[in-house]
């Protein structure tokens, strides 16, 4: 299956940036758009497998841009992103023929599994996602529904942020990723922190992980970590 394709459409380009992001933890193909009228122009043209869609867009606002898709029998998938957090606005949203409504300040992980839900219930899923929100790699499986992890059929206990790497990693298999991508992506995006606790991270995640042959998690001296099956 190839990415679901995710359109972002924010006058605001910190949002944009930040929201686009989800594609590196996700699997998504995301493009962006500035206003509602690019926005309705993006859609005609590209058919991206969803929207996501600020409300206060100039000109042609949010709700704006989802009436006119429904009224043209066009069922994107919608996901309102606003500042608006009054039960008015939510109704207002979904009469408007919104599937699901994010308020700001939000997390990222909060969006990409909104985006994610939305897109099982629409049937288009990201690269690797699996079924119902399982993610495999060689006898390596990671299921985000219940938060376990098995290899070769045997239970994987790990911890929350642990988890959250190993997802990072296979979410992004057989691409080398870099200590700051996995800080930018696992922690939060001020975080602080030294890159040595990725080191700690994935030292705690082989001796959980790679307890079989073959090891999965692979160092590329100079780059990062990688998952795949051979060094």
């Amino acid at each position: 299956m190839t990415d679901a394709a995710v359109l972002v459409v924010d006058d605001d380009e910190f949002i944009r940036d930040l929201v686009s992001s989800a594609r590196r933890i996700a699997g998504f193909a995301t493009s962006t758009a500035v206003g509602g009228r690019e926005a309705l122009d993006a859609i005609a043209r590209d058919h991206p497998d969803l929207v996501v869609l600020d409300v206060g867009l100039p000109g042609v606002d949010g709700f704006e841009v989802c009436r006119r898709l429904r009224t043209e029998g066009d069922q994107t998938p919608v996901i309102f992103l606003t500042a608006r957090d009054a039960a008015e606005d939510r109704v207002s949203g979904f009469t408007r023929g919104g599937d699901d409504y994010v308020t700001k300040p939000f997390s990222l992980e909060e969006l990409v599994a909104r985006v994610r839900a939305v897109l099982r219930r629409t049937g288009t899923a990201p690269a690797g996602a699996g079924v119902g929100g399982r993610l495999r790699y060689a006898d390596l499986e990671l299921d985000e529904d219940t938060m376990r992890v098995t290899r070769s059929g045997a239970p994987v206990h790990l911890s929350p942020t642990e988890f959250k790497v190993l997802r990072y990693l296979m979410v992004n298999r057989e691409r080398v990723v870099s200590k700051g991508q996995i800080l930018d992506q696992v922690w939060d995006y001020d975080f602080a922190g030294n890159a040595g606790v990725v080191e700690n991270y994935i030292c705690y995640l082989r001796k959980k992980v790679d307890v079989v042959e073959p090891p999965l998690i692979h160092t590329v001296r100079g780059f990062g970590y990688v998952l795949r099956t051979q060094p």
